[in-house]
């Protein structure tokens, strides 16, 4: 293939720009925001099964605490009952004395079932902090996501501009390039790690940093100046400049 040595020169502008391009889609892969929004992401799955195991408690805990307020309430009730019936006379000594004694036993009974209701409540009352203090970390991590999402949209917004900034130079570029030229450049980017084309200077391809041996450089400096030639050891687009130590 054959092209203008100018027009060889203009793959060199091209390639800063897809250099460039590639950096700043590299860089929007790499911010350290994302690091730190995975990172609190993490974290938020984290606390969400610490919330649902504290609600779970709190929940079973309430149950618990109303199946016992309304045990109390059944034996106090009862107990009313039979002290409305003791103090109004009703029945026999024999029924009367046996009231008595079930008061007694309710009373009893009553005091186990308080004690148990206290335990049962202060169990609620601990399990509900740990859902306020879960519920609490969890709108802590949410609003440290929220932080560190604005600042990585921010970053993304300027590096977009740039990009399209850096596109439409990379455009202008490569606009005067024979298409053939620039369809073997695209092709060979492709392959090649995104470099298409690379400088020959001071007799070393630039594109895989190696000092090309005398036969090449022999090969190359015998080329006209409008031939199109390749790296033999990475196969990339050499650029002849006047440093190119030929």
């Amino acid at each position: 293939m054959t092209a203008a040595a100018q027009d060889q020169w203009r793959l060199l502008d091209v390639q800063g720009h897809d250099i460039r391009l590639t950096q700043i889609a590299h860089k929007k892969g790499t911010l350290p925001e994302l690091a730190k929004i995975a990172e609190l992401e993490k974290k938020l799955a984290e606390v969400d099964d610490v919330l649902v195991k504290a609600r779970t408690v709190a929940t079973d805990a309430q149950r618990e605490l109303t199946k016992a307020e309304g045990d109390v309430a059944q034996v106090r009730q009862r107990a009313e009952r039979n002290q409305a019936r003791l103090d109004a006379g009703q029945g026999s000594a024999k029924d009367l004395q046996a009231i008595q004694h079930e008061l007694e036993s309710l009373a009893a009974r009553q005091s186990v079932l308080e004690d148990a209701e206290l335990e049962v409540m202060e169990r609620q009352e601990t399990a509900e902090a740990a859902v306020r203090g879960a519920t609490a970390k969890r709108d802590e991590v949410l609003a440290e996501i929220a932080e560190a999402g604005a600042a990585r949209d921010k970053q993304v917004a300027v590096l977009d501009e740039e990009a399209v900034a850096e596109a439409r130079e990379r455009e202008t570029a490569a606009g005067g390039i024979p298409k053939e030229l620039l369809a073997l450049y695209e092709r060979i980017r492709e392959s090649s790690h995104g470099v298409g084309a690379a400088k020959l200077y001071q007799r070393r391809c630039e594109g895989c940093r190696m000092t090309l041996p005398p036969n090449d450089l022999a090969r190359i400096r015998a080329a006209a100046e409008n031939a199109v030639v390749r790296c033999e050891e990475c196969g990339r687009i050499l650029v002849r400049t006047a440093d190119s130590g030929l």
